[in-house]
């Protein structure tokens, strides 16, 4: 195993995959009835769904499995004689080369799906489906940017920083749950998130080898109990899928909580991931990662199509018989975006090497690149995807990618 690699860290990442994956299918159902095609989220009515959000959202673990990887992965840059610019290129290329390929075909399909007269508001619900997932882009975006500071922060002041990040957290919720203003809460896509990848700087540097096992169970727990009177009578939402848009404070309590119940189980899991078929699994999710995480909606949402198109039964949301067709769904989804990104993984695989005869660009031409890319993810998040927006998010991410691309040199030129 190569230095500073974990491979329960990469199997974890794997395993929010599959969750992602399978929490996106279950908010998915289709109700044929006297109005046509109708587009539900079955789970959102389930009593026990809400409290079961605190194990399924998965989201802030990958965040902290994230931080590990982001601080590992610039230590090891610094070590070879890496800048900040080094690092962000290459995170910024490796994440929207893929992202921009999306935004084409989405454009594209939207547009024959306009112009072939598909009902507006089933259209409007499919591409709002769609593009649930690229608020991820956003905010991991805006963490990988904070990076080379953060580990600085880090490396001179972890528990300080750890401290100004969460009292801005608390601020942050405090004035927009006074206020009732959600805008407010984007500052917490910086605080929440930030935080949460500071956790995973904190397991990189071996801050819960100190813990026994039982103190990192009594460290979960006291987290979900903490968690009772935020949300049950408190100010929080119990949902922890409506506390992710704008971010709240009890995600990071999930993080911290998520991350020592997985260095609890850490033996068993270490020998896990020794074992052959796992490590296969682990390699074919883990290289494709970030592809898979963003088409598996958009094929989802095409397997339905098709299912639709060649009369195949669908069970009412919700009942018996829709539990039962899950499990063939989500093998047969899995499937199916596993075959779709066989091609596509070249985009998140590529090389992020300079072309022959490019200088290197500026430290701030990079931080530009990262903002310009940023404001599509973002827009979507805010007000979902639409064509308008798939377009010019399109055409921001396009220009990224030209702002990181490298001046060519001057004896280049001259050839």
């Amino acid at each position: 195993m190569p230095a500073g690699r974990d491979l329960v860290v990469d199997f974890i990442r794997v395993l929010c995959m599959f969750a992602v994956v399978a929490v996106h299918l279950l908010m998915i159902g289709i109700r044929l009835d006297s109005a046509g095609v109708q587009v539900v989220n079955p789970i959102a009515s389930i009593s026990w769904f809400a409290q079961g959000s605190w194990f399924g959202q998965v989201m802030p673990l990958f965040f902290v499995v994230g931080g590990f990887a982001s601080l590992t992965s610039w230590r090891s840059l610094q070590r070879r004689g890496g800048d900040a610019a080094d690092y962000l290129r290459g995170r910024l290329l490796r994440l929207i080369r893929p992202t921009a390929a999306l935004y084409a075909f989405l454009a594209i399909a939207l547009w024959i799906a306009h112009f072939a007269g598909a009902p507006q508001d089933l259209l409007a619900a499919v591409a709002i489906g769609a593009g649930v997932q690229l608020w991820f882009l956003a905010a991991y975006l805006l963490c990988q940017l904070m990076v080379p500071v953060m580990a600085k922060l880090h490396q001179l002041a972890p528990w300080r920083t750890i401290g100004a990040l969460l009292a801005g957290a608390i601020i942050v919720d405090a004035l927009r749950l006074a206020s009732h203003q959600d805008v407010i809460g984007l500052a917490n896509l910086f605080f929440v998130w930030l935080l949460v990848q500071q956790i995973g700087f904190c397991y990189a540097d071996g801050a819960f080898d100190q813990l026994s096992r039982w103190q990192l169970v009594a460290i979960a727990a006291s987290c979900y109990l903490i968690m009772i009177p935020l949300t049950h009578g408190g100010p929080y939402p119990v949902d922890m899928l409506t506390a992710l848009n704008p971010p709240m404070l009890p995600l990071v309590l999930i993080g911290l909580a998520q991350i020592c119940l997985v260095k609890a189980c850490y033996p068993a899991l270490s020998w896990l991931t020794r074992q052959k078929p796992v490590q296969q699994v682990m390699f074919l999710v883990g290289t494709r990662s970030i592809t898979i995480y963003l088409w598996h909606l958009p094929l989802i949402i095409a397997l339905f199509g098709l299912s639709l198109m060649i009369g195949l039964p669908f069970p009412e949301p919700g009942n018996a018989d829709w539990w039962l067709s899950r499990p063939l769904y989500y093998l047969a989804a899995f499937g199916l975006v596993l075959l779709v990104t066989k091609p596509l993984v070249r985009l998140e695989s590529a090389s992020t090497a300079l072309a022959a005869g490019h200088r290197k660009p500026t430290l701030w031409l990079v931080v530009l690149a990262t903002v310009v890319a940023s404001t599509g993810p973002f827009a979507v998040m805010r007000v979902g995807l639409d064509l308008n927006n798939v377009l010019w998010g399109f055409g921001a991410l396009c220009l990224a990618l030209l702002l990181v691309r490298g001046r060519k040199t001057v004896a280049f030129e001259r050839r």
